[in-house]
């Protein structure tokens, strides 16, 4: 992370920061020498900007030069990112257990505390949807980044069905689940972000078998999961929103 990028960002920020953590490529451990900076967060909106007739910036987005690195940067607020946890979507599962952790607090430990209660075995379709349209990207563009992608989020499901456990790490994904050859294709990913596969990296074929496959064995793992198909209610997320508001009066 560039020095000064999160001063900037709080001085910036037209709101408080419950959080904020790395995302994308570093997150997923292939980052390229070009590749930008995802910070994704929460931030908190006045009581004023909810319950008043102004309403407050429910998705705060911004995109902006620091140091020679792009930062893409993207909060939303608590309400939200709350909604988004009970809709069983994956992302925002990654963002609030990402362990690039350059802001946090107390509702952010809240929220992690929270996690393990939300997941489902449904959140196998996030998994599934996501490495479709990568797979369908990487055969239109025959990049390394689609096709990383592809198995990051494939090996991501397999191992959150099996434990329950967020990890989005390809690296350590890779070194459990496999093909041998991913850790070739991550080393080579480094060296430019729209690069193609090097060369004796497998071809199409291999490599759509490999995914075919990986996609049976997600969907198989998602059918025998522990993890329940519906998750037991809010997980307390409602009383942290209020809590979270009611505190923000009188500031």
């Amino acid at each position: 992370m560039p020095e000064g990028v999160m001063a900037r960002t709080r001085a910036e920020h037209p709101y408080p920061l419950a959080f904020m953590t790395v995302s994308g490529a570093h997150l997923y451990g292939f980052p390229s020498a070009d590749s930008d900076i995802d910070l994704r967060g929460v931030h908190l909106l006045p009581v004023e900007e909810v319950v008043g007739l102004a309403e407050g910036r429910e998705t705060v987005t911004r995109t902006f030069e620091h140091s020679g690195a792009e930062i893409d940067l993207v909060t939303h607020d608590l309400a939200k990112f709350c909604r988004m946890l009970l809709s069983r979507n994956g992302y925002v599962l990654e963002q609030v257990m990402s362990p690039l952790v350059v802001e946090s607090g107390p509702v952010h430990e809240e929220l992690k505390a929270r996690v393990p209660k939300l997941v489902t075995s449904l959140h196998a379709h996030h998994y599934l949807g996501f490495a479709r349209n990568q797979w369908n990207l990487f055969e239109r563009r025959a990049e390394l980044k689609p096709l990383l992608y592809t198995f990051r989020v494939l090996l991501t499901g397999v191992h959150l069905m099996r434990t329950g456990e967020v990890v989005a790490d390809l690296n350590a994904l890779a070194a459990e689940y496999g093909p041998a050859y991913l850790h070739e294709l991550i080393e080579a990913k480094r060296e430019a972000e729209h690069a193609p596969p090097p060369a004796g990296a497998p071809g199409r074929d291999r490599l759509g078998a490999d995914v075919v496959a990986l996609t049976i064995r997600l969907e198989e793992e998602r059918d025998s999961s522990a993890l329940p198909a519906e998750s037991p209610g809010s997980g307390g997320l409602n009383d942290l929103v209020v809590r979270t508001r009611l505190a923000t009066i009188g500031r």
